[in-house]
């Protein structure tokens, strides 16, 4: 079962079962995917629904700082609700042991040294890592392994 369809059951279970704030967000999803399809004319497989779906929950986290920030704690929670919806449909996050040994193949593989590599390992990286772990955290461990010791 494709992610595609298995949003699209997922939408129909919740209109069966009334789940209105579940229903509104698989329908945000639904509307992002179907938008980007659209503009770009091409099918969406899997790894552009977690792209998409990755980006909807970077949007929702930067939007919680911002209602914290504003003593709107009603939004907020409205905001991590929808997250909670979002991650049901990311994979499962890697390990730290599992992001650590990947890392270090591609700082092999990349055949450089140095804070040179940084965008090579990275590159070799994101396909890999893309929704099973944070990027940036990836990122500064990546810095730290390639920088002179």
């Amino acid at each position: 079962m494709t992610l595609k369809t298995r949003i699209t059951d997922d939408m129909k279970a919740a209109m069966r079962a009334r789940e209105t704030a579940r229903l509104s967000t698989i329908r945000l999803l639904l509307a992002a995917m179907k938008q980007r399809e659209v503009d770009e004319r091409v099918e969406l497989s899997d790894a552009d629904i977690v792209a998409i779906i990755d980006k909807m929950i970077k949007q929702r986290r930067e939007s919680i700082v911002q209602f914290d920030a504003g003593n709107r704690p009603e939004l907020s929670a409205a905001e991590q609700a929808e997250i909670a919806v979002l991650q049901e449909y990311m994979p499962q996050p890697l390990s730290e042991a599992e992001i650590d040994r990947l890392i270090d193949t591609a700082i092999a593989s990349a055949g450089v040294a140095g804070p040179a590599a940084m965008g090579k390992v990275m590159g070799a990286l994101k396909p890999q890592l893309a929704g099973r772990a944070d990027m940036t955290q990836v990122a500064a461990r990546v810095k730290t392994r390639l920088a002179p010791s």
